[in-house]
């Protein structure tokens, strides 16, 4: 291997060996590690070197001396620019070989856990148009590539989109996303149109100003639709206007809403949401129980509401956390992190009785209502921290539950839950996380009472790094159980 030019620092011959969260192909050679935007695994490469520091460099393909058998054509007109979908470049088969290795890796490297036995992961069925939920935002500052220069069309700087990838105030303009299904594409092309030839304003990012903010579209596999407007500096007559546009043009929208924000930054979960025509919810639809106890039960879905964004996918993951449970029907069960209830009351029909805890107060009422909604009377909820509600007192109210299943935020669970759980020695643990790497934090502490006997990852989320993981813990025999 040599350098061909000092000065630009082009360097041959890197062979891409795996690849990276953010989406960049990995390489090594002469002891530095190289990250190579948009390289494949199995590629051979020549890369312009960008940056580099003690022990890796991050470079751009020059020449693809050699295609990956694994490389595939992106099928998104936005790839690589886009912030999402940064693995459309490579067969989905081997996505899901790379998604396995990397929670295996994850769960060796940092959780000493034996994967050998790991099963394997389970794919997407289908790997486009599988979000129920997305959201736009609209800017006064589109992002303007190559093409764009010197043309007409960069005079026209308003964008209706996504974030391009480290600049906060930079949106790329969508045309076509391939994520979620109709009317999601046809309701944000009218939107942006109707903007444009109405002289809304599209929102400054840092100076905070401007009339349109955000657009948020939910569906559902009942083909129920959501969308919610999110309005900063809007006249009343500036509101009226868009939302009576959507109604006329989108008669189906089932909620249709809209929210007035102003504040420094996008969340809504603290601003009130005004229903401006339908109702203010939409209904998730899902298959629970097994056999004789089979039967659809319906979630309701708030703008504000939590829920796994994949609905079908979903539903394999709670079908895998189900079997990894090995419900014989009276065990109790704790849910810890319940969110809106989905586990707890999918699984409901398969047990004695649920206990679900939930640090948000909202989601906790959701999940009183879904279980009121499909008539299941053997859940109860509480909303607080969970190291705060999950005491010895608690315990002892409700009972030392006979399975625990945990799916926590990314950042896992407290040390202080962890502990608990090691006191209260269930006789299972499932684990369902969606980041392998706390995951396998947490399984190292729980080790010393607990053995890790079945690992499935899920893919939730094709053509991005993201993958779902399911661990089942039992108790070590020997282990006293009051």
């Amino acid at each position: 291997m040599r350098k061909k030019n000092t000065e630009i620092r082009i360097i041959e011959g890197i062979e891409i060996i795996d690849i990276a969260e953010e989406g960049k192909g990995v390489g090594k050679a002469d002891d530095m590690v190289y990250f190579v935007e948009k390289a494949v695994p199995g590629d051979v490469v020549s890369i312009r070197q960008l940056r580099k520091k003690k022990n890796f460099a991050e470079g751009v393909i020059e020449n693809l001396e050699r295609a990956s058998e694994f490389r595939t054509k992106p099928f998104c007109e936005h790839f690589g620019t886009c912030g999402g979908c940064k693995w459309q470049h490579m067969d989905y088969d081997a996505q899901l070989r790379f998604k396995q290795r990397s929670v295996g890796s994850a769960l060796e490297r940092l959780g000493k856990v034996d994967t050998s036995r790991m099963e394997p992961i389970l794919g997407a069925p289908q790997n486009t148009y599988y979000r129920n939920k997305l959201e736009f935002t609209f800017s006064n500052k589109r992002w303007l590539d190559n093409n764009d220069m010197g043309s007409d069309q960069a005079l026209q700087l308003n964008a209706l989109g996504f974030h391009v990838p480290l600049r906060f105030d930079k949106i790329l303009d969508i045309n076509h996303c391939w994520l979620q299904d109709e009317p999601s594409n046809s309701i944000r092309n009218k939107v942006r149109a109707y903007a444009l030839e109405h002289e809304l304003s599209f929102y400054d990012l840092r100076n905070h100003e401007g009339a349109l903010r955000n657009l948020i579209i939910r569906t559902a596999s009942t083909g129920e639709v959501m969308v919610a407007v999110v309005f900063a500096y809007a006249s009343p007559q500036q509101i009226d206007g868009l939302m009576a546009f959507l109604k006329a043009e989108f008669p189906h929208i089932t909620s249709l809403l809209y929210i007035e924000n102003q504040k420094k930054n996008d969340t809504i979960f603290d601003q009130e949401v005004v229903l401006y025509a339908g109702r203010d919810h939409i209904f998730e639809k899902m298959i629970a129980g097994q056999g004789n106890t089979a039967r659809e039960i319906r979630f309701k879905i708030g703008v504000k509401s939590f829920y796994q964004t994949n609905s079908e996918q979903a539903w394999e993951l709670y079908k895998i956390t189900r079997e990894f449970a090995g419900f014989t029907g009276n065990e109790l069960v704790y849910d810890l992190y319940t969110g809106a209830g989905t586990i707890a009351n999918f699984v409901a029909a398969d047990v004695k009785h649920v206990v679900g805890i939930e640090y948000v107060p909202t989601a906790i009422e959701d999940a009183k209502f879904n279980s009121a909604l499909n008539g299941i009377d053997n859940t109860t909820f509480y909303a607080g921290d969970m190291k705060d509600i999950l005491t010895k007192d608690f315990i002892s109210q409700h009972g030392k539950p006979d399975v625990v299943i945990t799916d926590p935020p990314r950042a896992g669970m407290h040390a202080d839950v962890v502990a608990r759980l090691l006191e209260m020695e269930s006789p299972r643990i499932v684990y369902v996380s969606c980041n392998a790497a706390t995951q396998a934090r947490d399984l190292a502490l729980l080790a010393e009472k607990y053995d890790v006997v079945r690992i499935r990852p899920v893919d939730m989320f094709p053509h991005t790094q993201h993958v779902e993981n399911v661990v089942l813990l039992e108790l070590k025999t020997g282990e006293v159980i009051a």
